[in-house]
């Protein structure tokens, strides 16, 4: 029988391998229906186009548990569907457990984003939530929120979309240069 040499445990161990780690976001809004499911379908979207589906995860939910278990606005699904974005998401409250399981926590305003600060259990859990109005780019630099749609007409649901896609976009090459970093 051939000899084998032991498997050195102290080398392995010091060997780093470099793979592909997923970063999981979950995007949140009041009621969960408008706003955050939008924008879970256009980053899916995103993801899917661009082959990065083992590398970002992406969720949504609501601040407010009224919706739980509803599909988004038919006029957000609407309007997103014209657009290519299948919205199928069932409304959810934002859980403690989020908190653990995601890298990053997008509030879609600053009611929002106070809340989640407020859900957070830790400094460090504090520390994951951000504004999608940090992702805007040239186009939308001076608004510091995306509005809530559902009082608003198709126009209010366009414009949503419009504002989600350039801030997924550019989340989305945020994320990508940390991972690459």
């Amino acid at each position: 029988a051939a000899r084998h040499d032991p498997i050195n445990l102290a080398l392995l161990a010091s060997c780093t391998i470099f793979a592909a780690m997923e970063t999981k976001i979950l995007f949140v809004c009041l009621g969960n229906i408008c706003r955050s499911p939008a924008a879970d379908g256009i980053m899916r979207h995103i993801v899917r186009e661009r082959g990065l589906g083992a590398e970002v995860a992406v969720d949504s939910a609501g601040t407010y548990a009224g919706h739980t278990g509803e599909l988004p606005d038919a006029r957000m699904r609407r309007a997103a569907m014209k657009r290519g974005y299948d919205l199928r998401h069932r409304s959810r409250r934002v859980a403690e457990e989020d908190f653990a399981a995601f890298d990053r926590i997008v509030a879609m305003d600053d009611t929002n984003y106070e809340a989640l600060c407020r859900m957070a259990p830790s400094r460090e859990a504090i520390g994951k939530v951000c504004r999608m109005a940090e992702f805007f780019g040239p186009a939308y630099a001076d608004r510091t929120y995306v509005p809530d749609p559902y009082y608003e007409g198709h126009e209010g649901f366009e414009r949503v979309l419009d504002m989600l896609q350039e801030g997924c976009a550019n989340l989305l090459a945020e994320v990508r240069s940390r991972i690459r970093s």
